[in-house]
């Protein structure tokens, strides 16, 4: 591994730039061509990954605006994913291809969403893994889940998940590992486990001692407290693959514990590195691929703490980063590898395995662009089934937009700014907080709002909201403890989702400070600052301790829609003015 080029980048320019599809910029494209025409995938090696993550229940294409703040400190400054916009396409040197510029970053999202249309969708992801599967041999191929898929949409929290696990079983995976999987209760859980036809594996998820006693809740092994198979071995060709689970370490933190009160999760580096030693001991394996939902920037400390991991195929972030990333441990290299999110891209890891081990490889991050790929009959007949019951609900239109509408940030994003308002105005408060969830997708300006595209920023199994009193001292507290979640010097420490978003009040972040001392000037609309003694009322939702009290948010947020009718050019986004990071590439303006 030690030996290999990091010409996985190369790889994929070559792969884009030879279909002549991409040097049209805006052109939209019937796909009446062969999937070969647009993805010119030369054979290599002897064993196929195929890897799609934080698909977020999304079964029809989508709009997705990539962030134009991801910022990085530290080790991870300058480096990916926090590198973003005009600063994205020049680390990797993307010159006049307007198809990676839409599909990787944040720079003219609306004029190519409305050239080349939306990205994703299951009935074109479909098409593209069968082709990538039968033109390299199934019996060579494996496809990897890396989470976040049951979770997202209407459809799936009206059917508590098991639309994606049918989704999942027709789209062929093999494996999966888990997140807002777990937002579910233990039983939908197990009963959405039992219909999935792919392993689902995680060796950092146990069940409690008190559990097992009691025969709450039956552990894959009990001796180790396992709940679910920790790794499995896939035979690929002549070739035998480890892949080790990893599910979301902190989600009994970031999601309530209440959904599941009998298992716990956890980083677990040290129990990771005794399963590589053990695997590699014990099967003998020539590849071990871990399937994660770290984190970016978790997998790649995993990766310096842990040996003996080839691959990391990772979630979590919702990063679409175009390459396996390199990181160095104390018995060699461990590539980084992520997906991106909602169906918009699928990794293609291509393995020359000779004589016991990886000794080269190609890394493919593709784009999946609806107007380029056909769908797939079967998935789009089963599409139209989940949907079906519920389409006159989905397709209600609530108000139209002017402007774009997007959440992913580390920031405030124009929809969170609408979900914020929604909150205080309809709650009577003077601050509204709403989480800093990365799914959700996009609209363009001069769209209609539907109840469908609500759904895709709220549909959830916490969503209640809640008024109560705070004071300013609280406040800051919050906002403090937000910020150290997602800049902590420790990726460890870095409990995952974006800041808290916020309405009806302003602040400045010096995120290169310490915790305690991020937040500053923290300013009422009326001018005043906030102060630390004074009770206010704070409007919120999706509280992970005990359930609130209040309607489900996108109630209120459908009254508010309905109130002002449209979302006019202009509107007031509330973001923190940002200090102390100049020159930071994590940074633009799109």
């Amino acid at each position: 591994m030690n030996e290999m080029k990091r010409r996985e980048f190369l790889y994929m320019m070559a792969v884009l730039g030879a279909a002549p599809v991409f040097a049209n910029s805006h052109m939209r494209l019937s796909p009446e061509g062969k999937l070969e025409d647009y993805y010119k995938l030369k054979p290599f090696g002897n064993a196929r990954i195929l890897h799609t993550t934080d698909s977020h229940a999304q079964l029809m294409p989508v709009y997705f605006r990539e962030p134009s703040v991801n910022i990085g400190l530290y080790d991870n400054f300058g480096k990916p994913p926090h590198i973003v916009g005009k600063n994205f396409l020049d680390y990797y040197k993307i010159k006049n291809n307007p198809r990676l510029e839409y599909a990787l970053t944040c720079v003219n999202f609306e004029k190519h969403g409305e050239a080349m249309g939306r990205v994703g969708g299951f009935a074109h992801l479909k098409t593209a893994v069968d082709f990538l599967r039968t033109s390299f041999g199934h019996d060579k191929t494996l496809l990897l889940d890396g989470g976040d898929t049951w979770q997202g949409s209407w459809t799936a929290l009206q059917t508590r998940g098991k639309d994606m696990v049918g989704a999942m079983n027709l789209l062929g995976v093999d494996v999966a590992v888990g997140h807002w999987e777990f937002t579910y209760t233990e039983k939908e859980i197990l009963e959405n486990l039992k219909m999935l036809k792919a392993e689902f594996i995680a060796q950092n998820v146990k069940v409690k001692e008190d559990a097992i006693m009691d025969e709450k809740f039956t552990p894959y092994d009990e001796d180790e407290g396992w709940a679910f198979k920790p790794y499995t071995i896939k035979k690929m060709g002549k070739a035998r693959v480890a892949i080790i689970g990893q599910a979301f370490p902190y989600t009994t933190i970031a999601n309530p514990q209440r959904f599941i009160p009998d298992l716990t999760f956890g980083i677990e580096a040290d129990s990771m590195q005794a399963m590589v030693d053990h695997v590699r001991k014990k099967e003998k394996p020539d590849a071990v691929i871990v399937l994660s939902h770290n984190g970016y920037d978790v997998d790649k400390k995993m990766a310096q703490v842990v040996s003996g991991i080839d691959f990391i195929m990772g979630g979590h972030t919702h990063d679409g980063v175009p390459e396996a990333y390199p990181v160095t441990n104390k018995k060699g290299t461990t590539y980084v590898c992520n997906a991106g999110s909602n169906g918009k891209f699928l990794n293609v890891l291509d393995l020359d395995i000779q004589k016991g081990k990886v000794v080269d490889f190609k890394f493919t991050l593709l784009p999946i662009f609806s107007d380029l790929i056909p769908e797939d009959k079967k998935m789009k007949e089963y599409i139209a089934s989940v949907r079906k019951p519920f389409l006159k609900e989905l397709e209600r239109p609530l108000a139209t937009t002017e402007i774009a509408l997007f959440r992913r940030g580390n920031f405030n994003g124009t929809w969170d700014q609408v979900i914020v308002d929604a909150l205080r105005k309809v709650g009577g408060a003077d601050v509204a907080l709403s989480p800093g969830f990365r799914w959700g997708t996009s609209l363009l300006a001069g769209q209609e709002i539907t109840f469908d595209d609500l759904a895709t920023q709220t549909a959830m199994t916490y969503p209640e909201t809640y008024v109560k009193e705070m004071d300013g001292k609280t406040i800051k507290v919050i906002l403090e403890d937000v910020a150290d979640n997602l800049f902590n010097k420790d990726p460890f420490y870095q409990q995952g989702g974006d800041m808290v978003r916020t309405g009806g009040l302003s602040y400045k972040i010096d995120p290169t400070k310490e915790i305690g001392h991020r937040i500053s000037d923290i300013t009422m609309l009326d001018g005043k600052k906030l102060d630390a003694k004074k009770t206010y009322k704070v409007a919120g939702w999706a509280t992970v301790g005990s359930k609130s009290p209040g309607k489900p948010v996108w109630e209120l947020v459908e009254e508010y829609l309905k109130n002002v009718k449209s979302i006019h050019a202009g509107y007031n986004v509330e973001s923190p003015e940002i200090i102390g990071i100049k020159g930071n590439p994590g940074i633009v303006q799109c």
